[in-house]
């Protein structure tokens, strides 16, 4: 090769030489990059499109399955759960009546003394001391009765003005307790409401709980001047 000032020297040669060697590497890395893109590309372009696929596949499935488990909710709740609990209740045996003997009743005093004008507060637990589930009329629920302390008065018991409450009766399971509350004036009642209702003075008294036969043990208090 020969240049218009006359041959190359050696050392431009072999520059040239390299450069052009180094181009040439470049251009065919290039060139390789290139081609690896495009065949990458197809690649990433198909696994984009089955992947869209299973996921449009997963969500319609997903989409298939909630409706199901939507409908099938549904429909439960529309009213087939009372038919369902009732029908199972329907094949039970009904609960035999509670003998007196199968009931206990315990009462309580809210507190040993009041004054004279206060209203005592009265508590009572029903218990089914029986083996097994009876059923037993408790709307108008147990009655208080107040006694001199000696047992010998009755002062007031609390269904005495209370006029008769509707039936409603409860089933027990074997052990099962029920609470019942009460308060009174601190006046004397009679029964069928008869007679004049007179303070009750100071004193010590004794309360008891009844629901037919059963009576529970007396629970003593106050009354203060």
């Amino acid at each position: 090769m020969l240049e218009p000032n006359g041959p190359l020297s050696p050392e431009i040669y072999w520059r040239r030489r390299a450069l052009a060697i180094g181009v040439i590497v470049v251009a065919l890395a290039i060139v390789i990059w290139l081609v690896t893109m495009v065949a990458r590309g197809g690649d990433s372009s198909g696994a984009d499109k089955a992947a869209a696929s299973t996921t449009t596949s997963a969500e319609s499935s997903a989409s298939e399955t909630s409706s199901a488990s939507s409908s099938a909710s549904t429909t439960p709740s529309s009213g087939s759960v009372t038919p369902s609990a009732t029908t199972a209740a329907a094949d039970q045996p009904a609960a035999q009546p509670c003998s007196d003997q199968s009931l206990a009743l315990k009462v309580t005093v809210g507190q040993p003394t009041y004054r004279v004008g206060d209203q005592p507060a009265f508590g009572t637990v029903i218990t089914n001391i029986s083996s097994a589930a009876c059923s037993r009329d408790l709307g108008a629920g147990p009655q208080f009765l107040v006694y001199t302390l000696d047992g010998q008065r009755r002062l007031w018991a609390s269904n005495d003005c209370n006029q008769d409450d509707p039936a409603e009766m409860k089933t027990l399971k074997a052990g099962e307790q029920l609470s019942y509350k009460g308060t009174w004036f601190g006046t004397t009642s009679q029964p069928q409401c008869a007679g004049d209702r007179l303070q009750v003075p100071a004193g010590a008294y004794m309360v008891v709980a009844q629901l037919g036969a059963v009576r529970s043990a007396a629970e003593p208090f106050n009354l203060a001047s």
